[in-house]
């Protein structure tokens, strides 16, 4: 028989959870009924314009050779100010930009705070502030080839500077340049020349720009290479393709990838909008392959900075089968000032996160340590104190709490004095 308390704490528990329920249907997310018939319109607009059909908009070459980085052939699509169109022509000068007709089309086209806008076109607010156009000090992390090394047993090796569009956020703008080029076939052999002579590496993380704007049969080369070295035991790629390019993911570059596991892909959703049904799609070829995908978002001002939308979209991604992995703490880079936040919003919103949704839909908070120093794990505090037997905690709904706690005794003393 059920007893009243246990219904008592049922009904508790129901009340934390009613503001969430009341926020929710103000949200907008990528799988929601009315965004998708608005995405869709907006698709249909941009294929007139450019005049193809759906063959074409699922081609990802199209789609990559089509990026859109001019501002008349933005207006079509936005409805811009002229001082909009004025300052994009300003910090065009210092910092490139374009987008893919694939993301553009998920853009409210009056909405100059869209979430996804934010992150694909230039503001003004690009050319005041400070900041460090390196602020991991890669140059000083660089032993060889492509390579960024910051820990012991694990390292980058950056294959291009391209991308299907370019984050406003990049800790890597500096980059960016004017075209895009891919590592030379030196620097790529020198990187895997140190990794053969260094048995410590176990884990390599392929990136760029984006690890999936070079082509399937170069891809392929350097994926190969590595699995050819006896320590190198995990292959990770880093890539925004599912988000902002998902028709990247194709079955002949999955196919290929599958050959090689354990490969892993970390990818980058920052706001529920990207999580659309061709993301959906994307993300679940490269899971059923047995590609495990970790989202790592950045805690971005203005985009997700806001604890339902974080919780939503990590709720969402869980649904397409993408874990939640991380949250950084943007860095302090050049011309991106405008993005950054208090250290306090990543906390309240770990600590809104906690015991509100499951552990799995739950990242760790991250900030990079400058220069090259590494990701320092941040997290409310829940031990309070501790004495010599025992340790007071704070639960996750803020009850101050006693928890007995004794030295750890050696399990082989424990056995033969029993």
């Amino acid at each position: 028989m059920i007893n009243q308390k246990s219904i008592e704490r049922a009904e508790e528990l129901k009340t934390r959870i009613e503001d969430y329920l009341q926020i929710k249907p103000t949200l907008t997310w990528g799988l929601k009924d009315g965004f998708v018939q608005e995405v869709e319109g907006r698709r249909e607009r941009i294929m007139k314009f450019f005049n193809i059909g759906y063959s074409e908009w699922n081609d990802y070459s199209w789609q990559l050779q089509n990026r859109i980085s001019d501002i008349e052939t933005l207006s079509q699509f936005l409805n811009l100010t002229m001082k909009e169109k004025e300052d994009i022509a300003k910090v065009s000068k210092d910092f490139r930009w374009g987008v893919s007709p694939y993301y553009l089309s998920l853009i409210d086209p009056n909405n100059s705070l869209d979430p996804v806008r934010l992150q694909c076109i230039p503001t003004a607010l690009e050319l005041v502030g400070d900041g460090d156009l390196d602020p991991m000090g890669e140059e000083f992390t660089n032993p060889a080839g492509s390579i960024t090394r910051r820990y012991p047993d694990r390292l980058i090796i950056n294959l291009t500077n391209e991308c299907a569009m370019y984050c406003r956020h990049c800790q890597r703008r500096r980059n960016i340049g004017d075209e895009d080029h891919h590592r030379n076939k030196d620097d790529i052999e020198d990187s895997l020349e140190y990794i053969r002579n260094n048995s410590e590496i176990r884990d390599v993380l392929l990136t760029g720009g984006d690890a999936l704007a070079i082509g399937n049969e170069r891809l392929e080369y350097i994926i190969k290479s590595l699995r050819e070295i006896k320590h190198v035991e995990i292959i990770r790629l880093g890539s925004r393709m599912p988000v902002t390019l998902p028709q990247r993911i194709t079955d002949k570059l999955v196919d290929m990838l599958k050959k090689y596991h354990p490969i892993y892909l970390n990818t980058h959703f920052n706001s529920p909008n990207e999580i659309t049904p061709e993301a959906k799609i994307a993300c679940e070829k490269l899971v059923n392959a047995g590609i495990s995908i970790g989202n790592q978002a950045v805690l971005l001002n203005g985009i997700n900075n806001d604890k339902y939308v974080m919780r939503l979209m990590n709720q969402e991604l869980l649904k397409i089968r993408v874990r939640p992995y991380y949250i950084f703490h943007a860095k302090h880079v050049k011309g991106t000032s405008h993005f950054n936040t208090s250290v306090n919003d990543g906390i309240e919103i770990m600590e809104y996160l906690r015991g509100y949704t499951s552990g799995m839909a739950i990242p760790t908070y991250i900030v990079n340590a400058p220069k090259g120093k590494g990701k320092t794990p941040l997290a409310p505090q829940y031990l309070i104190s501790q004495g010599t037997d025992y340790i007071m905690i704070r639960t996750w709904e803020g009850e101050v709490i006693k928890y007995e706690d004794h030295p750890t005794h050696n399990i082989k003393d424990l056995i033969e004095n029993s």
